[in-house]
């Protein structure tokens, strides 16, 4: 990708400077290949220009712009620069935002907050692989609309974790009026939990039948897709029977989509990683790593995988009464593929970029680390990167405004731009 007329900055820049002061559309979304992957909105969206103070690309090369001009056309970031290189065409519409921070829309990677204001928790079975929060999915509910208010633009809506396997997430935008506009793509990820929920299932389940069970389930879908490919490539005559159930996780093993994993306790992450990563070759993504997951963190960094912790950020040891932040202990060990979730409603989606502060209150002493962790590394983490998690051009145009660093506390969003169109306005506490 090209990139003209940009000044890039330290990382440091960004942890030393601060700045100035409905209803339900049912649709059929699943093909063949039981996996969606929805266009960006398009048609009658306005053109604007974003006069910056500084803006926070998290471009793969840190990109940093100071006094610089974001240009938004179609939906998608058309232009990036120093404001004295680039000429506003005419007919857009300038936001002064001279004393403000411009960053990409947040990102949250573990959310349970589609449409039921509740977690979406259907606990049918120990593993639920028919499940699928797509036919829950409600544009604008009152938990997207907070999201909009904490510059966040990209959820992660998942199943909950009182079944070991809960079914499969949708990834969506806080904004839209559709399930067309808002839906990015489903399935999102496989909801998987283990230990600590799931096993209350039915008046208590052991975590050896948990596991056995997980993989008996896994072994059913693998087979499943290891027929279909055998066909597609003409080593059997006759197509295997059409299954949807078992369809969607034809893309789980083609690494189109990740396996969301809630776990803590080190002993069960790391049973978990041999389990799903090893065993079975899967792309997981490991959620909530609470605890003293972190002494699994040599794992997480040798399989180059992604730990996205939350909602909460400490552990209580209660044998020298300290608390340790569990971002911070990843962090200390070389984990760079680090993200932060809300776990909403669990902690409010609006409060993403506070959940990064705490991490970083707690020990994470890299504050750009920590914004990266709720935009670029949310977005990779979910195989989203092309479209969100970064300011490029030609990606999704979901921009946050705030007043100086989201991970400072005392910064306030004070518009959020999702698909090109002002979607919330802290100026007259409005959500469009």
């Amino acid at each position: 990708m090209k990139r003209q007329n940009v000044e890039t900055s330290k990382r440091q820049d960004i942890e030393t400077s601060r700045l100035g002061g409905a209803g339900v559309v049912v649709v059929v979304l699943l093909g063949v290949s039981g996996f969606f992957v929805a266009p960006v909105v398009a048609g009658d969206v306005p053109r604007l220009a974003i006069k910056a103070g500084k803006i926070i690309t998290m471009d793969d090369v840190d990109t940093i712009v100071n006094n610089g001009v974001v240009l938004l056309a179609d939906g998608e970031v058309e232009a990036i620069g120093k404001a004295s290189e680039i000429t506003i065409p005419d007919g857009y519409r300038v936001i002064d935002a001279e004393d403000e921070w411009v960053v990409p829309g947040l990102v949250d990677a573990h959310d349970h907050s589609a449409g039921s204001l509740y977690d979406l928790n259907d606990s049918v079975y120990l593993t639920n692989p028919g499940l699928r929060t797509i036919d829950m999915v409600v544009p604008r509910n009152e938990r997207m609309e907070d999201a909009l208010a904490g510059g966040v633009t990209t959820v992660l809506v998942i199943p909950g974790s009182g079944t070991n396997m809960s079914g499969f997430g949708t990834i969506v935008k806080t904004y839209g009026n559709s399930v067309e506009d808002v839906v990015i793509r489903a399935p999102g990820c496989l909801k998987i939990a283990q230990a600590g929920n799931p096993e209350r299932y039915w008046f208590g389940v052991g975590r050896t039948m948990m596991n056995w069970n997980l993989g008996q389930t896994l072994e059913k879908a693998k087979a499943y897709h290891e027929s279909w490919t055998a066909y597609e490539k003409g080593e059997t005559p006759e197509a295997p029977q059409y299954d949807l159930v078992w369809h969607g996780f034809r893309g789980l093993f083609e690494k189109k989509y990740p396996a969301g994993l809630h776990t803590q306790w080190y002993q069960v992450y790391m049973m978990s990683i041999l389990m799903l990563h090893d065993r079975f070759g899967l792309n997981i993504v490991t959620d909530h790593s609470t605890f003293d997951s972190y002494k699994l963190a040599s794992f997480v960094k040798e399989r180059g995988m992604y730990s996205v912790v939350g909602p909460r950020q400490f552990y209580l040891d209660r044998r020298d009464r300290t608390i340790n932040g569990c971002a911070a202990r990843f962090a200390e060990q070389g984990v760079t593929r680090l993200g932060i979730n809300t776990d909403a409603p669990v902690v409010s989606q609006k409060d993403l970029s506070y959940q990064a502060a705490m991490a970083c209150w707690l020990g994470w002493d890299d504050h750009y680390a920590a914004l990266k962790s709720v935009t670029r590394i949310g977005a990779e983490s979910l195989l989203i990167i092309d479209r969100v998690g970064s300011l490029e051009k030609g990606k999704d145009a979901d921009v946050g405004i705030w007043t100086g660093s989201p991970i400072d506390p005392r910064s306030q969003c004070k518009l959020t731009i999702v698909n090109g169109r002002i979607a919330y306005d802290a100026k007259v506490r409005r959500r469009y």
